[in-house]
């Protein structure tokens, strides 16, 4: 688990080192400088002519460490200062003084020179307002240099806290970040100017932050919260799913669901589709018990016999918009106790009937991507992209639930926790995909994990599952049933980590 933080929790971290362990934060400046010429030539750049450019704030002084540290090296580096003397904060104060003591004195005309790098400690991650005038102008000049551009924490002009473009911003070959990773650095757009990113310790300790910290992300060591199989079980230990998908002609959905549950481990899968469907279901997951409908009159009657044996339902993928799709949703929210993700059609229907969420006894999982969220929430698509945990916090803490606002980069969140994901690529954004996740998450949740965390989990895999379908097939190439036919080995490692316990 990597957590991440906003740019004031980062503040209270370096204040609470500084005041509880008594490092001085000129030391915490020296360690990130270090670290930051570490990975310059860890990375092998090109160092034969260094540009570093410091800024007033504690970015700066970093900055001005970095020039120092490279010129010990016998590395050939400018320093430029383009902030204000009187901004200056006491430690960039210090560390500037330094570096003319050492013979590095600011260059006024360093625009003149070419450089093989240029380091960008302008502004860092207190950035709170807009980027103009001759600061964009200046970091349009960075842009256009033919030099790897390495950012000190976060690129200048990129949110910490949003990935924001705050009006313009460098665009970064690598960027050193500290102690922890910013929200900045994975969200969208200022993933894409961060290039690659490197967190390093430098001895900053807030342990009691980390369960305070604005989100976290996912690792592979993060698969073993997965549950636990026992070589004592069988097919009920694992839960039983049911999946409410598929209106004529439109079994595809339900099998793409039939079939990620079953490789997520869960016990067993019902399909409840439409008549039409049978054949394609029974023929596509002959493991899956298939129960149709196809009269109306009886189709309350099928659902509630149907929830009633089920561990985890989900409801949605290819049911289609119309009546008998409102009257499934409104059956099911009004019967239903345990854990229910709704989807695609399922979330268009319950645009007409929202107040149910908050009568419900189910425990609701919404998955919608953002159209569906535009649908359902009324807000516009730019604003839910320019705030996509936001967003997603909101509607899971007015409705008591959980949503995972799907997008490159997904939000998962309970209204109090918030989990962002960063494994998938673009190969995903085929038919489909969504039915998959549902599929997946109704598995986890079948098997007994909470609703937020088989949620997150499920969001992670099938992020997983679909870079292993990208590296066979090609993002151009891939399927929705490729993502689905590798979530079991996108979860192999969960089985060789619980086989250790």
């Amino acid at each position: 688990m990597e957590f991440l933080v906003t740019a004031a929790q980062m503040k209270q971290c370096d204040d609470y080192t500084i005041r509880n362990t008594g490092i001085p934060s000129m030391v915490l400046m020296e360690r990130a400088a270090l670290a930051v010429a570490d990975e310059m030539e860890k990375e092998k750049l090109d160092m034969t002519s260094v540009l570093v450019i410091c800024g007033s704030g504690n970015n700066g002084g970093d900055g001005f460490a970095i020039a120092r540290l490279l010129d010990e090296r016998g590395i050939r580096v400018t320093a430029a200062f383009e902030g204000r003397e009187a901004s200056l904060t006491e430690e960039t104060f210090h560390q500037k003084n330094i570096c003319a003591r050492c013979g590095i004195n600011p260059c006024s005309n360093y625009r003149d020179h070419e450089y093989t790098v240029i380091v960008d400690a302008l502004f860092g991650v207190g950035l709170s307002r807009n980027v103009e005038g001759k600061y964009a102008e200046l970091i349009e000049w960075i842009n256009r240099q033919h030099a790897a551009r390495v950012a000190v924490d976060i690129p200048s002009g990129i949110s910490a806290d949003t990935g924001r473009v705050m009006g313009k911003a460098v665009r970064a070959d690598l960027t050193v970040t500290f102690a922890y990773l910013k929200l900045g650095h994975i969200l969208y757009p200022g993933t894409e100017y961060c290039g690659k990113v490197t967190r390093r310790d430098i001895g900053i300790t807030a342990d009691g932050l980390r369960r305070a910290a604005a989100a976290f992300t996912y690792g592979e060591d993060d698969l073993s919260r997965a549950a636990p199989r026992s070589a004592r079980s069988h097919k009920g230990t694992y839960g039983r799913v049911l999946l409410i998908a598929g209106s004529r002609g439109m079994g595809g959905a339900a099998v793409l669901a039939g079939r990620a549950a079953y490789r997520s481990g869960c016990g067993l899968v019902r399909v409840f589709t439409h008549e039409s469907n049978r054949l394609i279901v029974q023929t596509s997951i002959p493991e899956a018990i298939v129960s149709t409908w196809e009269d109306e009159n009886t189709l309350e009657a099928q659902l509630t016999e149907a929830l009633a044996w089920s561990d985890a339902a989900g409801i949605g993928p290819g049911l289609g918009r119309g009546e008998i799709t409102r009257k499934m949703i409104r059956h099911v929210l009004g019967n239903y106790e345990k854990p229910l993700v709704v989807d695609a059609d399922g979330l268009n229907e319950l645009c007409s009937c929202r107040e149910l969420l908050l009568q419900t006894r189910a425990k609701v999982i919404l998955t919608p991507h953002i159209g569906e969220m535009e649908r359902f929430s009324g807000w516009s698509k730019a604003d839910i992209q320019n705030d996509v945990c936001g967003c997603a916090r909101e509607i899971a803490d007015r409705y008591h639930l959980v949503c995972a606002l799907k997008d490159a980069r997904t939000a998962v969140t309970d209204g109090v926790r918030l989990y962002i994901n960063t494994s998938g690529n673009s190969g995903m954004a085929t038919g489909g995909s969504g039915d998959v996740l549902t599929g997946l998450i109704c598995g986890l949740l079948a098997q007994k994990m909470t609703r937020f965390e088989g949620t997150a989990l499920g969001v992670y895999i099938h992020g997983l599952a679909g870079d292993i379908a990208a590296k066979e097939k090609g993002a151009y190439g891939m399927l929705a049933g490729d993502i689905a036919d590798r979530i079991g080995e996108a979860m192999k490692p969960a089985e060789d980590r619980n086989s250790e316990r």
